[in-house]
């Protein structure tokens, strides 16, 4: 790890500032994802701005009858608050499905959104890696590509998104709210957050140059049934193959997101309105235009089959 400089945060426009001035810095808050890039040098600030007491750590109730996360809850805590485990279970599932306890315990909400992938190309520095260090080339197209995305790729980066957080945000239409150093704050719906590789794969999120996320919000609550399913190689500790988060509603109308598949949480909502006719008719409305390998296309049938769990599972919850 190489050495780097260190200070406290005042305030959320403070923190702003002191990484828009060094571009060189970078925010810390729980530091899961972070450390363990510093540590293999993928990461290298030169400087570290903590962000941890800034009071961005509470959950409370919108006007609008729906829920403000800030941005420091950590995952535990989120998984386990009352009204997120009543109204939006699909996010206390989608984060019980993620990481370990211990992880849990530490990572917080914005760290979640903005975790790195986990293709194992970008962690080997021996390996060329576009989003590591751009025009290197890619790894995994033409190698090992298992674990790797199958919608929205490009030819510079087939890596996936490891959140599985993120997938429940999207269905959930989440919004994130953010600061700027000169204290302009914005409000960016998940659906626009994140980007597609396309030729710059190392920009992976819509936020600017010392943006801090202060906080998600989500709106009031859509009722249904809330399942997230994830298939994954270990039921232990291990990211998604492929994640299906779905709201059921009485109806058989809803929300799907995946996760595994892209480069961000995939949600087509057109294709929601083929729910009704089951999980064929979905998932080949969600992944169309997929490009697969020999080694991931397995993940469309997976897709399918998880998905149609799902939704026998919604069937037999509401009878």
């Amino acid at each position: 790890m190489k050495a780097f400089t260190y200070e406290r945060a005042q305030s959320p426009a403070h923190a702003a500032a002191a990484i828009e001035r060094n571009p060189d810095a970078k925010f810390i808050a729980g530091g899961t994802n972070l450390l363990d890039l510093m540590k293999l040098e993928i990461e290298t600030p030169a400087h570290l701005v903590d962000v941890n007491g800034l009071g961005l750590d509470k959950i409370e109730q919108t006007p609008e009858g729906g829920l403000r996360i800030g941005a420091l809850v950590r995952n535990t805590d989120l998984a386990a608050d009352q009204q997120v485990r009543r109204d939006y279970s699909l996010l206390s599932r989608a984060l019980l499905a993620g990481a370990s306890g211990q992880l849990r315990n530490k990572a917080t909400t914005v760290g979640n959104l903005l975790q790195r992938t986990r293709c194992t190309y970008f962690y080997d520095t021996n390996q060329p890696c576009n989003k590591r260090q751009p025009g290197s080339g890619c790894g995994a197209i033409g190698g090992f590509s298992r674990l790797h995305a199958v919608i929205g790729t490009s030819d510079a980066c087939i890596a996936t998104h490891p959140s599985d957080m993120a997938v429940a945000m999207r269905a959930l239409d989440a919004t994130v709210e953010t600061v700027k150093a000169d204290g302009a704050r914005r409000r960016i719906a998940i659906a626009d957050f994140y980007r597609l590789p396309g030729d710059t794969p190392q920009r992976e999120a819509t936020l600017q140059r010392g943006e801090l996320i202060t906080a998600v919000t989500l709106p009031a609550p859509i009722g249904g049934t809330h399942i997230y399913h994830k298939v994954r190689d270990r039921a232990s500790y291990a990211f998604a193959l492929v994640s299906v988060g779905a709201i059921v509603q009485p109806d058989g109308s809803g929300r799907v997101a995946l996760g595994g598949v892209a480069h961000m949480p995939w949600r087509v909502e057109e294709a929601e309105r083929e729910m009704p006719q089951g999980a064929k008719a979905v998932t080949a409305r969600l992944l169309r235009g997929a490009r697969t390998t020999h080694e991931n296309a397995f993940k469309l049938t997976l897709v399918e089959r998880t998905l149609g769990a799902v939704l026998a599972q919604a069937r037999s919850m509401k009878s």
